[in-house]
């Protein structure tokens, strides 16, 4: 009995053993679970960002406007004397070169009085010759008193009265031959002529239609445009006087024009003036430019879209556009410090061009910007500056 109580005592303690080793292997397997399963401390995540440097440019600034082409001569051919039109020398719409004879007048009426004056003139020259011969004759009488004080007086007066007529009588004839050259309608300019604005057999001149035709020199045009007060004081701000070429300066101020086809002309002109003042009616000042029209592409009352250079900021802060953050308390953009950790930094924004924008005031050049991947970003938080896409590709490549 007593042998039977021990092994029944030695299995209950041997159980207990298993038990407790079961349970033990038990625990260190959920605690293994529990080791390899319990979730990782994450890291912060931290903002993955674009960057570029603030960069220095010489930037040009353009104006848009709506011009009008005008010829630089335009010039009207009249009739300066009364007559019927007799001829036209010219095809309609052709060039004609200067004191080219355009239209000829009825003669008839000028040469006769060519010819009455012209003998007018030899008829008081012969009677300046008989005064002349008589005063010669009583000069010497008169010193040998063999003629009076009177007779003398009367002579000298007689040659000098004659000498007067003949004067006059040499004017009307001057007067007779300008009005009969007056009857050869000449070009006063070289250019283009328009089409006749009366017919052969019209009366034109004093009592008629004296307006025969235009002509136009269109070698170089003149281009109006019209700019706004506004315009003119930031042109003052920067000491720039539109209409003025400055010898100081770098550049001038060039115009191009875009035609009709929207095709750019080649060639450029120079703004040469700007009006002095301002129309209170529309609040812009006319100013014209003056551009070389060798091929006559460009024709007198054309309209063009006029691009012109106002200023050139030499040396100015630019940042692109894409990098900017405008909100209703002004514009600012994201710097990035040395520590990788961003600032709001507001800034004054210039004039844009292309896809940048000039920096007036609030950043220096050299400074680190943040240009892309600021969204979800808070002044003084941490960031990673993004690879370029450059250093990818050239890493694939190789």
């Amino acid at each position: 009995m007593e042998i039977r109580h021990f092994f029944e005592r030695r299995e209950l303690r041997l159980r207990k053993k298993r038990i407790v080793m079961m349970l033990c292997c038990i625990a260190v397997l959920v605690a293994v679970y529990v080791i390899i399963t319990w979730p990782e401390k994450k890291a912060p995540d931290v903002p993955l960002v674009s960057v570029e440097p603030v960069g220095v440019e010489d930037v040009e600034i353009y104006g848009d406007y709506v011009g009008r082409v005008r010829a630089q001569q335009f010039v009207e051919v009249r009739a300066r004397v009364e007559g019927f039109l007799e001829r036209m020398s010219f095809e309609e719409g052709t060039y004609v070169k200067k004191n080219q004879v355009l239209f000829v007048i009825d003669q008839r009426q000028y040469r006769a009085k060519v010819d009455k004056a012209r003998a007018q003139l030899r008829k008081d020259s012969a009677l300046v010759l008989k005064t002349k011969r008589d005063l010669d004759r009583i000069r010497p009488l008169f010193e040998q008193n063999a003629a009076s004080r009177l007779d003398l007086d009367n002579a000298t007066a007689a040659y000098e009265t004659a000498v007067a007529s003949m004067g006059m009588s040499r004017a009307d004839l001057d007067q007779a031959e300008q009005e009969l050259s007056y009857t050869y309608v000449r070009s006063p300019i070289s250019g283009y002529i328009s089409e006749r604005l009366v017919d052969l057999g019209t009366l034109v001149g004093t009592g008629g239609k004296s307006l025969l035709a235009t002509v136009v020199k269109s070698d170089t045009v003149l281009v109006d445009f019209s700019m706004t007060a506004l315009d003119y004081l930031r042109s003052k701000e920067r000491n720039i006087i539109l209409g003025r070429q400055d010898s100081s300066r770098s550049w001038q101020p060039f115009v191009t024009i875009t035609l009709a086809d929207n095709s750019v002309y080649p060639y450029k002109g120079l703004v040469d003036f700007a009006e002095p003042q301002v129309s209170p009616k529309t609040g812009t000042f006319s100013v014209r430019a003056e551009m070389p029209n060798p091929d006559h592409v460009l024709l007198p009352g054309q309209f063009t879209k006029v691009h012109a250079l106002l200023d050139v900021r030499e040396n100015a802060t630019v940042v692109p556009q894409k990098a900017l953050i405008i909100e209703k308390g002004g514009a600012y953009i994201y710097v990035m410090r040395r520590d990788s950790t961003t600032e709001r930094r507001f800034i004054e924004l210039g004039p844009e061009f292309g896809n940048k924008v000039v920096v007036e005031r609030g950043l220096a050049p050299g400074e680190t910007i943040i240009s892309e991947g600021y969204h979800k970003l808070t002044p003084g938080m941490k960031v990673r500056v993004a690879p370029k896409r450059k250093n990818k590709l050239r890493a694939k490549a190789r």
